[in-house]
Parts: structure tokens; sequence; C-alpha cells
């Protein structure tokens, strides 16, 4: 007996050291296999300075990838607003100019000036969803060559972004780190987190102005066998002072956002 309990410890290592040479696959690409749609949910809280709830929105979008020339696609785009923490949403009003919403996949295309010409202007929301899947496949797919098990790797630092109608955005320090290996829709995956603090941040939208800093951060599950996302998550924190439309006095918002993107289900 005593020497069975000894093997089966010794069976425990065995799997626990090959972690110590883990390795990512190098030289591949996205294996696209066709058509595969994600559906992205991101809710919006909107708090003062004590933390009280002011406003909730939910947005939902279903984002398609592997069409034919390297393009993506946006429909079924939804938004539903709240007011207060507890408060039912709305009914989700549907944003009809996102439906078909067609581009290829490159985020440097999408802060270009054109890019967003047939969104109104108070479309912020809705711009967040392209550049957020945008970042997410960029984190994910493009990094393997770069990243060791359990060690931090900078990939962008004070980059300055001009956000297309909405105002700019500058990546003090992102950092990106391979954190294990996991399962997801029966994909063996690599766990890559990514995180940026301390980001200053300006907007300006339909007269209203925001001065102040976002904190980001979420986790990316990408398979090693074809490099698609399975899973992903984002997090941001954005404090800064508020001015509303035609007013010379600010208030100081706190907006926290959480969203998920995984694959639908036999699309």
């Amino acid at each position: 007996m005593r020497i069975r309990i000894l093997l089966a410890m010794f069976g425990l290592l065995g799997q626990s050291l090959p972690a110590q040479t883990w390795t990512l696959p190098q030289g591949t690409t996205v294996k696209d296999a066709g058509p595969r749609t994600y559906r992205f949910t991101v809710e919006y809280n909107t708090a003062n300075t004590k933390g009280e709830t002011m406003r909730r929105q939910r947005i939902t979008g279903e984002y398609t990838r592997g069409l034919a020339g390297g393009e993506v696609m946006w429909k079924n785009v939804t938004e539903a607003v709240a007011d207060g923490a507890t408060a039912p949403y709305a009914a989700p009003q549907k944003r009809d100019f996102m439906e078909g919403f067609r581009y290829r996949n490159d985020p440097a295309s999408t802060v270009q000036p054109e890019f967003f010409k047939g969104f109104p202007a108070m479309a912020v929301l809705e711009r967040n969803l392209v550049w957020d899947t945008g970042m997410m496949e960029y984190f994910g797919q493009n990094s393997f060559e770069h990243l060791k098990l359990n060690e931090p790797y900078h990939t962008l630092s004070n980059q300055d972004i001009k956000l297309p109608d909405v105002g700019t955005f500058r990546n003090r320090d992102v950092i990106l780190e391979w954190i294990g290996r996991s399962r997801r829709n029966g994909q063996d995956c690599a766990l890559i987190k990514y995180q940026a603090f301390f980001n200053p941040l300006e907007v300006a939208v339909g007269g209203m102005t925001l001065k102040g800093r976002s904190d980001y951060w979420g986790e990316i599950w990408v398979s090693l066998d074809t490099k698609q996302i399975e899973y992903g998550t984002i997090y941001e924190s954005v404090v800064g002072e508020m001015k509303p439309p035609g007013q010379d006095t600010t208030q100081v918002l706190n907006i926290f956002r959480s969203g998920t993107l995984e694959p639908v289900a036999g699309k």
C-alpha cells in the first residue's frame, strides 16, 4: 500500500513538472474554418464619488469573423438602459446603423477619421464594441512569440490614440502575461492576462467633455490549435471630471464596465 501511495505521489509530480517547460506555438497563424460568431455583452455603471449608481447600460451584439477577404461583421446590436442601481432594464433598442456593419479586422483602420462615418455622434458604446474586439484579438493572437509563462511582457508604452469623433486616449503601459493553460469549448487554451493602468483620456461628444483616466484589464482564452479566441473578458474603470453641455460646472464621475466575449453555439 505504501509503495502505491509513493508511486501515485511521483505520478502527480510528474504531471506538474512539465509546466516549467511550457512554451507557446511559434510561427502559427489564426485558422479560420469559415465564419464564426461571438456574442459580446458589456454592462456600464455610471456612479458618483460616493459609489451611488445613477445609470446602467447594457449593450450586446453579435460579431462574426472569418468572412471572405478577412472581413468581420456586426449584427443584432442592442442597448438597454436602467436608472439607479436596482431598477429593471427597459426593453433593448436595436442599433440599426450597426446591422451588417462590415470591415477588415485591422485595429489601425478603426481609428481612422472616416471609419465610423455612418455612426451617430453619440454612439460611443457602439464604437467601443469594435475597438474592444479588435484589442482582444490583437493581444491574444499576435503575442505568442513574445510570451513566456508567468513573465510580464510590455507591449505598448505611452501610445497616443486619436479616437474618431470621441477624443484621445493614451496607453501608458500595456502588460500581457501568459498565466497558464485552460480549456474552453473543448479546446486547450493559453490563458493570457492583460492590464493597463493610469491611462489619460479626454472625451468630447455632443457638447459634453470628460477629462480623466482609464484603468482596464481582463483575460483572454486562446486556442493553442487554432489561435481562435474561445473566451474573453474586459473590465474598465474611468474616473474623470465631466462638464455637461452648456454648463461651466463639472461633476466627478466613475464609469465602471465589465464585458464578456464568447462564441455562439452553432454559429
